[in-house]
């Protein structure tokens, strides 16, 4: 009985993660020609569901914007997460409690978050490891900015990888630039 009951848990949960991860995609894509500047600034935003208008965002608005058209509000979970377990969180912006208007429009939180979910896959740099919907952050060259964007359906021709959707400054793009910056995350909701 108890193998019964495990293959139908399977076998309705692989279809339901794909979906998801299809949903990701869909909700990132989306975002390409409609967020088209780059606008780092704090806003008071409603909450649960807020965000800043769609032609405007930075690079961790693509994931929490796709995350949304999954059925998931990273505003929501980062903030409760934060609200109960603040000191597992990066101190890079002197805050003494969690923020819902921005805590999960930054990528130390937001790749925080999906480590402490159980969500991270290993960095590699095989093209192949890295699937549509999944979440991707990087070490931008100089600075060392830290950067995210969302594995994209829309393989890289020639090549085993596909190209990614994010935001760097010109609004969301779809670009082969999966390994052109440093990985250092790398996660599958």
């Amino acid at each position: 009985m108890r193998r019964i009951a495990l293959a139908v848990v399977l076998f309705v949960a692989v279809p339901l993660a794909a979906d998801v991860r299809t949903r990701l995609v869909q909700g990132a894509r989306s975002q390409v020609g409609v967020t088209r500047v780059y606008d780092s600034s704090y806003q008071q935003l409603r909450y649960p569901g807020g965000d800043v208008p769609p032609e405007r965002g930075v690079c961790a608005d693509v994931v929490v914007r796709a995350f949304r058209n999954a059925g998931f509000d990273l505003q929501v979970l980062v903030h409760q997460d934060m609200a109960a377990h603040f000191s597992a969180y990066p101190k890079n912006w002197g805050l003494s409690r969690p923020d819902a208007n921005i805590d999960h429009r930054r990528v130390p939180n937001l790749a925080t978050f999906f480590r402490r979910r159980g969500r991270s896959v290993a960095v590699t740099r095989r093209g192949a490891d890295y699937q549509p919907g999944d979440v991707v952050t990087w070490r931008l060259p100089g600075v060392g900015l830290p950067h995210i964007g969302i594995v994209s359906d829309v393989r890289e021709p020639g090549t085993d990888r596909y190209r990614m959707v994010h935001n760097i400054g010109a609004g969301a793009q779809l670009e082969d630039v999966l390994f052109e910056y440093e990985v250092t995350g790398h996660f599958r909701w």
